[in-house]
């Protein structure tokens, strides 16, 4: 797990974060991005301003920021339209999410046996699990990827962990089984120490799963009382975007 460094330069790391903006939203407004990053609307329109000076970011005569030559070029092959469509779809149950748990609230997807957080809507408690955009993590360890190993047939999972020991393997595979008896799936300080997560799989009309939704709480406030309730707010938020990811592509 990445870990913040501890002489972080908040204004690198607000253009870090503006970059997964661009890339994942696809159109930005200097307002959304002051709300989002926690700035003032000046300092918005100048860090947009030097995107666009560096090809990052071109604005368009709605005064709208749009990805820029260097992210369209690499993001050309890679599906960035219908990631951007999957995140607007998902982010009101997110949001909605969040205000129920009061905990930090994300969205990610499996690449191979890593998974990528897409979204992330932050609990505005004092003691929380931060943004994770952009973060990858093992999927093996992530409670949002072991959902979404768990849909995958036994030869596939075999092919994704060709060198797994024996040991390994079955004690992943028992995991996994009791993930599709649940529903959902734990992680318990298994990427970062502190941080625990409960994740489940959204899927679309045809039950294709697309991505995983997970709940992220300080270790200290995810007893065996609390994983009951994250259980139940979760399978409700999972309801309601599968409502909106009905007609929307398989992966």
């Amino acid at each position: 797990m990445k870990n913040r460094p501890a002489y972080a330069l908040g204004s690198v790391d607000n253009v870090l974060l503006l970059l997964h903006m661009l890339r994942d939203q696809g159109r930005l407004k200097v307002a959304d991005v002051a709300r989002e990053l926690g700035i003032a609307r000046s300092t918005a329109h100048r860090l947009l301003a030097m995107l666009v000076y560096r090809d990052f970011a071109v604005q368009d005569e709605q005064h709208t920021y749009l990805p820029g030559p260097f992210l369209t070029s690499a993001q050309a092959g890679a599906g960035g339209a219908l990631l951007r469509e999957l995140r607007a779809r998902v982010r009101p149950a997110m949001e909605a999410l969040c205000a129920r748990a009061a905990e930090t609230v994300n969205l990610m997807l499996r690449v191979g046996t890593e998974v990528r957080f897409l979204d992330s809507v932050e609990s505005s408690q004092i003691l929380h699990v931060g943004d994770r955009r952009g973060t990858i993590l093992p999927a093996r360890r992530a409670s949002g990827g072991k959902v979404l190993l768990a849909t995958l047939p036994p030869d596939q999972l075999r092919d994704l962990y060709p060198d797994l020991p024996d040991h390994e393997r079955a004690t992943l595979i028992r995991e996994l089984d009791d993930v599709r008896a649940r529903g959902y799936a734990i992680n318990v300080d298994g990427t970062e120490r502190g941080v625990s997560a409960i994740g489940a799989t959204l899927r679309n009309g045809n039950g294709a799963a697309l991505a995983a939704l997970s709940i992220s709480a300080p270790s200290a406030r995810f007893g065996p009382d609390r994983v009951g309730f994250f259980a139940a707010q979760l399978k409700a938020a999972v309801r309601e975007a599968e409502q909106a990811l009905a007609d929307f592509p398989d992966a």
